[in-house]
């Protein structure tokens, strides 16, 4: 699918990856509609891909918080028109320093399950129904090899994003015949605030950029139809190399 002229929606765009997918794909010729919770940061991305020409909106919601979902949805399509690419980004850790799961509150459990899976399940349930109507569109979500492996101190982010692997997958089946993709990619490990929060220790330099991540994600959407509906790419730096 080649972004020119398609609208995509992604959450969690103000900074890390979703700032830099935002980036890539409004220079590929995307109308981009960007979704954080912080007015000034995601202010600064939306002005930013305007001054290099590109065409970006910016949408003050939060995922986790079922009352943004419809709001959300309709401003995206009154801005940008019918969605056709929706890229689920956005995300939480849960508490930090990271907890092992039995020193974890069932309410931080609850918040990230909010934004993490219950959130993009939301906004799924809204903007995929046009897409089938339409019989095209795609949806990306992102994951972490966390879903997969089992890291000590991981378990509730590892929790969500499994789930939210799973979820994709159903999807996938559930809608094989609507025109309708669904794919997971794990980005691997980026120098984003989310991993330094994460990690405060790591060494930076070893870490992904997000911009190069990013570009191969673009590469991903233009070549979707190479990959199985409902597939997990487990390394996106590998794809298409």
């Amino acid at each position: 699918m080649e972004p020119k002229n398609k609208s995509i929606l992604i959450t969690g765009a103000s900074r890390g990856l979703g700032r830099a997918l935002a980036t890539a794909l409004s220079s590929a010729g995307a109308r981009v509609v960007l979704v954080a919770r912080h007015q000034t940061e995601l202010d600064f991305t939306v002005d930013e891909i305007r001054k290099r020409g590109g065409e970006a909106y910016g949408i003050v919601g939060d995922i986790g918080n079922k009352d943004s979902i419809y709001p959300i949805a309709g401003q995206a399509a009154a801005v940008a028109g019918a969605i056709d690419i929706l890229i689920q980004n956005a995300s939480t850790l849960g508490p930090v320093p990271l907890r092992l799961l039995l020193d974890t509150d069932c309410e931080d459990f609850e918040e990230t399950l909010s934004v993490n899976l219950l959130g993009p399940f939301r906004l799924a349930k809204v903007i995929v129904g046009s897409m089938a109507l339409r019989s095209r569109g795609l949806v990306i979500s992102i994951s972490s090899d966390a879903a997969v492996e089992a890291y000590p101190g991981w378990g509730v982010y590892g929790v969500s994003k499994a789930a939210l692997d799973h979820m994709n997958r159903i999807f996938a089946a559930e809608l094989q015949d609507a025109g309708v993709q669904f794919l997971s990619i794990d980005p691997g490990e980026m120098n984003t605030r989310m991993h330094a929060d994460a990690v405060p220790d790591a060494d930076r330099s070893l870490l992904a950029n997000p911009d190069d991540i990013a570009a191969k994600v673009v590469e991903v959407i233009r070549h979707a139809g190479d990959f199985r509906n409902g597939q997990r790419l487990s390394s996106v730096m590998e794809v298409l190399r």
